[in-house]
């Protein structure tokens, strides 16, 4: 059922975006063609180009709605999910489970959430990351076009130049947004820290000397529970470097190179 809905979700993403393109490149041909109308010779490749990309479009949503299509349609598919649940509801009201087995449903459920926030999370950071490369691209490749149109006579040493000149801002750019030092530090940092936990629960030292051979239960617990610290200290910090610098910085900076 879910997978079904999903796949008629996507379907009808899939044919408003292209309808969205077919209608923009409409009306970018009509209007290349209209402000070149005497020279045919300026517009025919443009309009050959947009049609293609329009018959693209149309031949990409058929495609879609024929060989992904379920079943049953996308109204059809949210009715049938929205019964059952209320079916499901009214069945939960009849039988009242005991408080242990609606603690160990709910621990189950829990996995399904943990998981859809997971893979929620990862699509808007694709597409903001996407976005954000476009946006940061763009900014310098701006700048080099300006750069080179000066109306001077272009010579291999200002091409290379400006061409490195781009490469260093966009690298720049890259570096100053998606932190890649301090996500290596900080992965390496927790590496380390879990590696000595696990050296010193294998040797029997440090925090867990106190713990005698019958004792294995206790040194594993305690074992579990600092792991379990330095990984939720890691999301932490994570979560410290996705958010922009004048919210929150990391709690320990890395030292400088």
């Amino acid at each position: 059922m879910e997978r079904d809905l999903a796949r008629a979700r996507s379907i009808v993403r899939l044919r408003r975006v292209s309808v969205v393109v077919a209608c923009v490149a409409l009306m970018a041909g009509l209007g290349w063609t209209a402000q070149n109308w005497q020279t045919p010779s300026r517009y025919a490749g443009i309009d050959v180009f947009f049609g293609a990309l329009i018959v693209l479009c149309i031949g990409a949503a058929i495609a879609g709605a024929r060989w992904r299509r379920p079943e049953d349609g996308l109204v059809d598919l949210e009715d049938q999910r929205e019964i059952k649940r209320e079916a499901a509801r009214i069945v939960s009201a009849l039988r009242e489970p005991p408080l242990d087995e609606r603690r160990k449903l709910y621990r189950t459920d829990v996995a399904s959430v943990i998981e859809q926030y997971e893979t929620d999370s990862r699509k808007y950071r694709r597409i903001h990351n996407r976005l954000q490369t476009l946006i940061m691209v763009g900014s310098a490749s701006t700048t080099t076009i300006a750069a080179l149109d000066t109306g001077k006579e272009l010579t291999w040493q200002s091409v290379a130049l400006t061409a490195i000149s781009f490469a260093i801002t966009v690298a720049a750019m890259f570096t100053g947004y998606y932190k890649f030092r301090e996500r290596s530090y900080f992965l390496q940092q927790t590496a380390d820290a879990i590696e000595e936990e696990v050296n010193a629960v294998t040797l029997g030292i440090g925090p867990y000397g106190e713990y005698g051979p019958g004792q294995e239960d206790e040194a594993l617990k305690k074992f579990t529970q600092r792991v379990e610290d330095h990984r939720n200290e890691q999301r932490r910090r994570q979560q410290q470097l996705e958010q922009p610098a004048d919210q929150a910085t990391p709690s320990s900076q890395p030292p400088a190179a």
